[in-house]
């Protein structure tokens, strides 16, 4: 972080008199005082426990000054009245201060892959960085931006939302020259009300953008009414300016073509979603000059942030399809017409194995029971349910599938049958099947793919 303790004194607007402190360069600033090393400035914030709590062990750990909203003597503070918006004030500062052009991207699904797959794409023509894990929020953002190397050129922020007005706090500090919004799913439902309003939360991100910025957006007629009138717009999607073709799935990666690159792209990823994510990031790219070979050269080579889609092997040798970082309705569609379309092992059979989807409000079991259109017993031999407001769903499905091929295990405020769930997909899992499993983080299916390929 290339600044000054007086510096950032004063774009916070420090309420005590720091010239009394010497004006030493600060390393990182960090709110885990643990991770704390010498030259640091600690950030104390408040949540569960308090930060301020931690300031002398950020001190023993060689912090040089802190941040704070309480008075602390003579020792190196900047006294402020809110220490998380004296976080969001310096990252918009050090942003315009630095030369980094911004990419953000957001969405109800695909957001974490698409920065990805931007970040590849980019780092083979520029210094680049990207938000770390999920550090999405109004919070992580800003922490992010204050730790982009001093040579980054390009930095692909990821935006996250919970709320209707999230996305506009980060893309007011961010300022993106490009916006980017994947899709407009159900996820956070229940905080929105109607896919509408997350609509118009997601457009939110060309609030901070310049006149002259770039938002590329899905041919999807709910974000219309939301589309900004100043900077221009670029459409995906069926009918549109981008569009995917030649689309040909295989077990674990995928081939298409796009109509503004000549060639072939190879993904080493499956799902028709991944390539049309891919074909947005390969058209910001190619907007920021990537030649086009460097395009498909850093797709063939994907790096994903660990936890989304991918194929892992059973101990026993079975295929895990492993998507269980969350889940909303559109997701779980989309995933399972993937895995529908992936022809079967020789002699095996595909086990479908699926949990709640959370934060879906007054809607949940409505939309959890959507999902039977996307179950087949023609590509599926059995369906494993787990949760509560997906026991309507398994009702459903049990109608259209033979008898003993769909099963529901609970998981409630009363009862949960984690580990009935764990021995049922045990005992019908065999070393020549494909299994997916999809669920909300909080329902641990992550614990199940660990299992069974360890046990």
């Amino acid at each position: 972080m290339k600044l000054s303790l007086h510096e950032v004194a004063e774009v916070v607007g420090a309420r005590n008199d720091v010239t009394a402190f010497p004006d030493v360069a600060l390393g990182n600033i960090e709110f885990d005082s643990r991770k704390i090393q010498v030259g640091d400035i600690f950030l104390p914030l408040r949540g569960e426990r308090d930060g301020h709590d931690f300031i002398d062990t950020a001190f023993e750990n060689g912090a040089v000054a802190t941040l704070s909203e309480v008075d602390l003597g003579d020792r190196p503070h900047i006294l402020v009245y809110d220490c998380l918006k004296s976080l969001q004030k310096l990252a918009k500062y050090y942003l315009e201060k630095m030369p980094a052009k911004v990419i953000a991207v957001t969405g109800s699904n695909g957001k974490t892959t698409t920065k990805d797959m931007i970040f590849d794409i980019l780092s083979t023509t520029y210094p680049t960085y990207k938000t770390q894990g999920n550090y999405n929020n109004e919070i992580g953002l800003p922490y992010t931006a204050l730790h982009m190397p001093e040579d980054t050129e390009m930095l692909v922020l990821e935006m996250g939302q919970d709320h209707l007005g999230d996305i506009h706090l980060l893309s007011t500090i961010a300022k993106p020259a490009i916006g980017v919004v994947t899709l407009i799913g159900e996820a956070h439902l229940e905080f929105f009300g109607t896919r509408n309003k997350i609509a118009q939360g997601k457009l939110q991100i060309a609030d901070g953008m310049p006149q002259d910025g770039l938002l590329v957006a899905p041919a999807d007629t709910i974000v219309d009414a939301f589309l900004p009138k100043q900077q221009e717009v670029v459409r995906f999607g069926e009918g549109a300016a981008l569009v995917v073709s030649d689309l040909v799935e295989y077990k674990d990666h995928l081939t298409f073509k796009t109509n503004f690159l000549e060639n072939e792209i190879y993904l080493p990823v499956t799902g028709k979603y991944n390539a049309i994510n891919a074909m947005v990031a390969a058209y910001v790219g190619q907007q920021l000059g990537v030649a086009d070979q460097d395009i498909y050269q850093a797709l063939a080579h994907l790096q994903l942030t660990k936890n989304r889609t991918e194929w892992k092997k059973a101990h026993n040798g079975a295929d895990i399809l492993s998507d269980v970082y969350n889940a909303n309705p559109t997701a779980m569609k989309l995933i399972l017409e993937t895995f529908s379309s992936i022809p079967a092992n020789e002699g095996g059979k595909k086990i479908a194995v699926l949990a709640d989807m959370k934060e879906l409000g007054k809607q949940s079991v409505a939309l959890h029971n959507q999902i039977v259109m996307s179950l087949s017993p023609e590509a599926l031999d059995t369906v494993i349910f787990y949760g509560q407001d997906i026991e309507h769903l398994a009702q459903l499905s049990s109608q259209m599938f033979p008898i003993g091929k769909v099963y529901f295990f609970k998981k409630n405020d009363q009862e949960d049958q984690f580990e009935e769930l764990y021995k049922q997909i045990k005992s019908v899992l065999q070393p020549q099947d494909q299994i997916l499993l999809k669920g909300s983080n909080s329902m641990k299916l992550g614990e199940i793919v660990a299992r069974l390929e360890q046990e």
